[in-house]
């Protein structure tokens, strides 16, 4: 245990598409998905502290704590479930997390933050549990965690757990997010929720015929992403990512999604970032 403190980005991801292919005898949906890491997200912070605690500390600068408990959230959840695999209940670790994803926007905040969590503590405990370990551990977390382990923008099928890593290039991302949390569960368990999509392959995503099937679904339940689609469209066109609340469109450079974003009101608040093909270009 060499190291004694460890700092992390946390980064959001985009759905670019999300095709509902079926569901399953244990509730969980088929889906075909194609995840765009981002150079933007929460910092994280881990340290050891007195045996046997896990502390975890919050702050934020955006108002982007809403909606994160400090108990029982993905943090603490994957940090004892780490612990329990160590099978060492005098593992500590004291947790700081600098919040900049807002909660029930579709940019994979929770998950993320439950990746990262398992992949420092893995190196700050020592445990040298491999990649496909802490992916394991990761999928009971959330299905969308075992695509922050792996660190790599991805191509992704089943539950969202059977990754095939992609090379997706250089591009500018503006994304807004209106004013409501869109609770992931309330999209999936809709009754007019599109559930029967064809499988496609990446010329067919490349070849513009994808969309999101959880869209009609987020707009007829929250009126301010629908509004927001509405007014967005005026500037360039956008798609939602997961489902929803955040709304996306790609820019090919920084500039001109800057200039989008500064003709926005204050109630349609955004951020600018790169698409990443892989976590590691941060720390490069």
């Amino acid at each position: 245990m060499a190291a004694q403190s460890l700092q992390f980005l946390a980064p959001a991801k985009l759905n670019l598409f999300l095709h509902i292919t079926g569901r399953r005898a244990d509730g969980y949906h088929e889906l075909q998905t194609l995840f765009q890491l981002l150079d933007y997200g929460d910092q994280m912070e881990f340290e050891l502290s007195a045996p046997g605690t896990i502390a975890l500390h919050i702050s934020s600068s955006n108002g982007a704590t809403t909606g994160v408990p400090l108990d029982n959230n993905l943090i603490t959840q994957a940090a004892e479930l780490l612990r329990e695999e160590a099978g060492n209940p005098a593992l500590s670790a004291s947790i700081s997390l600098h919040k900049q994803i807002p909660s029930g926007a579709g940019l994979g905040g929770g998950s993320s933050n439950a990746a990262i969590c398992l992949l420092a503590l893995n190196r700050l405990w020592g445990l040298n549990l491999d990649q496909a370990k802490l992916c394991e551990l990761g999928v009971k977390l959330g299905a969308d965690v075992p695509l922050f382990v792996r660190g790599k923008s991805a191509w992704a099928e089943g539950i969202g757990e059977q990754l095939s890593p992609v090379e997706l290039g250089d591009g500018w991302y503006l994304v807004v997010t209106p004013n409501c949390s869109v609770a992931t569960a309330a999209i999936f368990c809709h009754e007019h929720l599109t559930r029967n999509s064809q499988a496609i392959k990446m010329a067919d995503f490349l070849a513009g015929r994808a969309r999101n099937d959880c869209e009609s679904v987020t707009r007829k339940l929250h009126p301010e992403v629908n509004q927001a689609f509405e007014y967005l469209s005026r500037f360039a066109e956008f798609k939602m990512t997961g489902t929803g609340a955040s709304l996306f469109s790609r820019f090919e450079t920084e500039a001109s999604a800057r200039n989008v974003l500064s003709k926005l009101p204050e109630n349609l608040p955004g951020f600018v970032a790169k698409g990443i093909d892989s976590i590691a270009q941060c720390y490069s």
